[in-house]
């Protein structure tokens, strides 16, 4: 008889605790999707998408935020030029090649003109961050993995730490995605990219060749949900 009533006692805490447990989750059904809702909640950003292929740009003109990502010696943003993230996103079965040589900036002047920005290189950005005073630097070829020490020891260090951070693969694998910073020399007049855009003219379907419309991304204007 001890043993039955030891039984039933050890069922009953069972079932009260699993009673307990419901009702918990009932008073708060939105634990689960915590993690959905914040996912939900979080800011989408600016980006042009067909063809299955998705450009999203991310500027980043806050000076706290770019010391953060590049480092107080490394800052772009410090002398005035522009680091837009660029993420590009694949959706196809079939590798797109995008010619990151020909991305712009075209931002709107102050006068009402507009004018169209090529970016510059880890190379020249580092240049420029190590010689704020000098002249402007000369323009080196984007070619990926291949290095070109410039003879300034200061500029070459920071050149190392820029490269790895900026976009260098114009490929983009199937189902896939590449990311990386593009460099701007707004002049300092970070507010420009308030009403820039960026420009993606050439992209290409592989192994076809087949081109694609071109891509535009008002840095201005983040994406409607």
């Amino acid at each position: 008889m001890k043993n039955f009533r030891l039984a039933v006692a050890v069922v009953g805490a069972c079932i009260s605790l699993a009673s307990l447990a419901g009702t918990t989750a009932a008073q708060n059904p939105g634990a689960k999707d915590a993690k959905s809702a914040a996912a939900a909640d979080a800011p989408v950003l600016p980006h042009d998408t067909h063809d299955g292929l998705t450009i999203q740009a991310d500027p980043y003109t806050d000076h706290a935020r770019a010391k953060q990502k590049f480092g107080g010696k490394a800052d772009p943003l410090s002398v005035g030029i522009l680091p837009v993230e660029v993420t590009m996103r694949n959706a196809t079965d079939k590798p797109i090649r995008v010619d990151i040589n020909t991305i712009q900036l075209e931002v709107r002047l102050r006068n009402g003109g507009r004018q169209d920005l090529d970016w510059i290189s880890a190379e020249d950005v580092a240049a420029l961050i190590a010689h704020p005073a000098g002249a402007g630097a000369p323009s080196r070829p984007r070619v990926p993995g291949l290095p070109i020490p410039s003879g300034d020891k200061k500029a070459d260090k920071l050149a190392e730490i820029l490269k790895p951070l900026t976009l260098d693969a114009d490929t983009i694998a199937p189902m896939g995605a590449v990311h990386g910073f593009v460099y701007f020399n707004v002049s300092n007049d970070i507010g420009l990219a308030d009403d820039a855009t960026l420009y993606i003219p050439d992209a290409v379907l592989l192994p076809s060749k087949k081109a694609l419309m071109f891509f535009e991304v008002p840095l201005g204007k983040p994406a409607q949900k």
